[in-house]
């Protein structure tokens, strides 16, 4: 007897802090305008160049994001620092991420009429995890009363629908009851705010999702995973290369090339058109097309991307309904954005709705679940 998977809750924590663009972009310009005059004989003579000053106007175009949440707002917008000033805890204490975490996985288990006893598997899955080991997710575990096993995955902005599909594998094939997929995307310590290409495009937020057995789901807002499909196909035009090895590399370990870079007119070129293909033959496989879809959570990155993806897909623009847009006030959360795209945005569907929930990011990597209310 084939085991029908479902999606039986949905969390998200919100940080306290929240940056707008207007701010942004006043530390940045002051910030650069200080680099110049500093470095002033470098620029004239052509060995060094000038930092190019930004505009509110410019990242709402460039990206359709207006502000965005930060774990920690103190010293983002301190033009002698650039970053972050998260206090470190010692090692009894819950760590930042795990307290993230933490927060988006109570109100997913409360979303589903869970405890902790009817959960045996956490998966903390997001772009960056703050220490290499113990894995996260024990902490989280721990700290939830959890008993079972936890573990940790990394697939940068499709770290939370890879989760969901080792969820429904584990729930489909009887190994697991009830699986936590938790994804506290801790960004801002990642963003390099000394660059006027990307230091507007994350924001920091917690999502979580249960996944259980439908025979056991007890929840108001319940939805079959149909199905599951991924792809990644090897690209450097998205990278992070922070990492123990940097020790070892007697190079700066908090270089530029460390922090988030991309080539953002590449990397649209090339994904919009796979993420296209991969969500058409994905529907394919249930005998659907663009029109049975109801509602579409797609990746929160950019706003011209997922315009673009979306016509594609229905031949016409989609209205706000189908395929709501977070990423104005969220920005960039990594794989968190398809989450809570569908956390705001799901309570409204009628039984037998369709809808997709569909990642894709650095890799390159798509992940996708055709999902049905029941």
């Amino acid at each position: 007897m084939t085991t029908s998977v479902v999606i039986s809750g949905s969390g998200l924590w919100t940080p306290p802090h929240r940056i707008s663009n207007e701010e942004l972009v006043e530390a940045y310009n002051a910030y650069a305008q200080q680099h110049n005059a500093e470095h002033k004989a470098e620029i004239d003579s052509g060995t060094l160049s000038a930092k190019p000053l930004s505009s509110a106007e410019f990242i709402q175009k460039a990206s359709g994001i207006r502000s965005r949440y930060t774990y920690i707002k103190d010293g983002i917008l301190d033009i002698n620092r650039m970053r972050p000033n998260i206090p470190p805890r010692a090692d009894d204490e819950l760590s930042d991420q795990a307290e993230m975490a933490v927060y988006a996985a109570k109100k997913a288990l409360q979303a589903a009429n869970k405890t902790a006893a009817d959960i045996d598997v956490v998966i903390v899955a997001c772009a960056y995890t703050q220490r290499s080991y113990p894995a996260l997710a024990i902490e989280v575990q721990e700290t939830l009363g959890i008993k079972g096993f936890g573990f940790d995955m990394l697939v940068a902005c499709s770290a939370a629908t890879f989760a969901l599909h080792r969820a429904y594998e584990m729930i489909a094939a009887g190994t697991a009851k009830g699986v936590l997929v938790i994804n506290p995307e801790l960004t801002s310590p990642q963003v390099n705010y000394c660059d006027r290409d990307s230091h507007f495009i994350f924001g920091d937020v917690a999502t979580a999702l249960v996944v259980e057995a439908a025979d056991t789901a007890n929840a108001p807002h319940v939805f079959e995973i149909l199905s599951t499909k991924a792809v990644t196909s090897f690209s450097n035009n998205i990278r992070s290369n922070f990492g123990y090895v940097s020790r070892a590399n007697d190079t700066n370990p908090f270089a530029p090339d460390m922090l988030f870079h991309q080539e953002g007119r590449k990397v649209f070129k090339e994904v919009c058109p796979m993420a296209v293909d991969h969500i058409s033959e994905h529907l394919v496989r249930h005998q659907l097309g663009a029109a049975n879809v109801k509602r579409w959570w797609l990746h929160q990155a950019n706003i011209n991307m997922n315009n673009l993806i979306s016509r594609k897909l229905l031949d016409r623009n989609p209205s706000p309904q189908e395929a709501p847009i977070v990423l104005d006030s969220y920005a960039n959360t990594a794989s968190a954005g398809s989450i809570i795209a569908f956390n705001l945005h799901h309570q409204d569907l009628v039984s037998g709705d369709i809808g997709v929930l569909c990642s894709f990011g650095a890799g390159y990597s798509i992940g996708s679940l055709v999902l049905k209310k029941q």
